[in-house]
């Protein structure tokens, strides 16, 4: 399965990558993960259907993942899950908002992120239309 990972932090970037890890549950296939740190490649990946989760960093600049995601969820046919990461829990709210499947709050926790993950996998085995 193909999980999308969007900031402008390779640091982020990398620490979800970790996280996840190449398998973020034993009962799912093995993760390939693009990473992306530009609002244009994210929206090309996910008009490709060929992305399954998406990672989005709603502190990105200049395009947050907040948005991102509700243009998105909008926008592409068959949108993957999101799990968007957000900088304070009390910005929840806005994740709602943005039509986000999930949400980790910063610091990062790895558990949290490849539960989190995982869960989305899951989901999208479950949900995704074939043509």
């Amino acid at each position: 399965m193909k999980v999308l990972v969007y900031s402008d932090d390779a640091n982020t970037r990398e620490k979800v990558r970790l996280a996840i890890g190449r398998r973020p549950a034993a009962d799912l296939p093995l993760v390939e993960i693009v990473e992306c740190a530009t609002e244009p490649k994210v929206h090309q990946w996910l008009a490709s259907g060929e992305i399954d989760v998406a990672v989005l960093d709603g502190e990105t600049q200049p395009a947050g993942g907040m948005g991102v995601c509700r243009q998105a969820k909008d926008e592409v046919y068959d949108c993957p899950p999101v799990l968007l990461l957000i900088a304070r829990r009390d910005d929840r709210w806005l994740a709602d908002w943005s039509k986000a499947d999930a949400v980790v709050a910063q610091p990062l926790e790895p558990v949290a992120v490849a539960d989190g993950v995982a869960e989305l996998m899951r989901k999208r085995t479950a949900t995704r239309l074939t043509a």
